[in-house]
């Protein structure tokens, strides 16, 4: 399918239709067009295992599979039927279901690092009940958080931290401070410079690239020292790392933690969990002042919970974090030969572990370049691979891989031709991409 010939009539028009009712024509921004190349962001139909179909009829590969959060592919079936199975049952009461004992159970047994949990839907509820309660716990105002990860909550302690801070007061935006990912010196000069303010350090356990050696260690023995709470985000390494996360694989235990994404392999739950003596202080067997801690109509939704338990038993029984290493690594060497066979291992980048790959476009002087991914990934897609990140589900097979990685190949003629001609632009078919945090639309 050649470029050129690629058009999305059906796409384009559901998406002006999208933006004159939903503000960014999506529900999540790194869903918008923006981050598409102009006139080629299909709108999905339907999706099953790796592959979805867009209003147009075409076929994609996908990677990044609703934002990370669908490991097992679309539609798995064992999920679907746990799903379906509670549907019959009725989904929420007006007091606890038996689902959430047992799903309890069952996330506790995953999760042999944390003594409690407590679910609910989004990740951004679940780091700011964190935050929340670090601060009830140690009675300080400050939040740090790791400066070089790139999203934790849309709520003010972190939205105000970023460019697109409209709307959130300089007071609250104040009370967040950052500390750089992998160095400890700087991160005791910070605890020190607010020494007896800081309640909690959250971070990302692991990104793209590994923990240096005694780094998480040290972190915790800085937070015990300090006497803050340390938080591991694990809405992104949570079984893609182990199925205990990254503090499993690590062997390094924090106060508290916050799961989603992969948890409900695309139905909306997620989960802060860690130790008894913090988490009680959001329940009801406690002398101290009461913290509130998640109360959500919807949190413990049957159906969600059940999906939750699905995705465990699957990942438990059928070693689904070796298969998503297994591709990855297949896929990230195939990737690199490709780009290293049209001359621009140098520009196109594979980044990341195995099962949680992205990649980075370089220009020509080997800066990160919005143009240069805009061309890439309009081959892509007029290739059939949807792909904003390289990120694998379990439902991929080798011929997928195979697929991707021709072309990705014919991607990376391309760039070679716009690198000779130091100008991508004849190859963008329009604006480029755009980042998602930014000032102005």
């Amino acid at each position: 399918m050649d470029t050129e010939e690629f058009f999305l009539p059906r796409s384009r028009a559901a998406n002006e239709r999208l933006h004159a009712l939903v503000p960014g024509g999506a529900h999540t921004y790194a869903k918008g067009d923006d981050q598409y190349p102009e006139n080629l962001a299909p709108v999905i139909s339907h999706g099953r295992g790796a592959h979805v179909w867009d209003v147009d009829g075409n076929r994609y590969i996908e990677y990044g599979s609703g934002l990370r959060s669908v490991s097992l592919g679309h539609a798995h079936p064992r999920v679907n039927e746990a799903v379906r199975r509670e549907l019959d049952r009725g989904t929420n009461f007006v007091r606890p279901s038996v689902m959430e004992l047992e799903a309890a159970e069952r996330f506790l047994a995953t999760v042999p690092t944390a003594e409690m949990v407590k679910f609910t839907k989004n990740g951004s509820d679940a780091t700011t009940a964190a935050v929340r309660l670090a601060r009830a716990v140690t009675g300080r105002p400050r939040v740090a958080i790791c400066g070089d990860h790139p999203f934790f909550s849309v709520d003010d302690w972190f939205i105000g931290t970023t460019p697109m801070s409209a709307g959130i007061p300089a007071a609250t935006t104040e009370l967040t401070v950052a500390f750089p990912y992998g160095d400890l010196a700087a991160t005791e000069e910070l605890l020190t410079r607010y020494e007896d303010e800081i309640a909690c350090l959250i971070l990302e356990p692991a990104g793209h690239t590994e923990p240096p050696p005694g780094y998480l260690t040290g972190l915790r023995e800085l937070a015990d020292r300090h006497g803050c709470v340390l938080i591991f985000d694990e809405m992104i390494t949570g079984f893609r790392w182990s199925e205990a996360g990254a503090q499993g694989l690590y062997g390094v235990v924090p106060d508290l933690s916050t799961f989603g994404k992969a948890l409900g392999n695309g139905f909306a739950v997620s989960a802060l969990a860690g130790r008894r003596e913090l988490m009680e202080r959001g329940g009801l067997r406690h002398s101290g002042d009461r913290v509130f801690l998640l109360s959500t109509t919807h949190g413990a939704e049957t159906h969600s919970l059940a999906a939750a338990m699905a995705v465990q038993a699957t990942y438990a029984e059928e070693g689904i974090t070796a298969r998503l290493h297994a591709l990855g690594e297949r896929l990230a060497a195939g990737v690199r030969e490709a780009a290293a066979g049209m001359g621009v291992a140098d520009h196109v980048l594979v980044r990341g572990r195995a099962s949680n790959l992205v990649f980075a476009t370089l220009d020509e002087n080997g800066r990160p370049s919005q143009p240069y991914r805009t061309l890439f990934l309009r081959r892509l897609l007029a290739g059939g691979v949807l792909a904003p990140s390289f990120v694998v589900s379990s439902a991929l097979d080798d011929a997928d891989i195979d697929h991707t990685v021709d072309v990705v190949a014919q991607a990376c003629a391309v760039y070679r031709k716009a690198l000779d001609a130091a100008d991508p632009t004849p190859w963008l078919g329009g604006r480029p991409v755009k980042p998602v945090f930014r000032r102005l639309a």
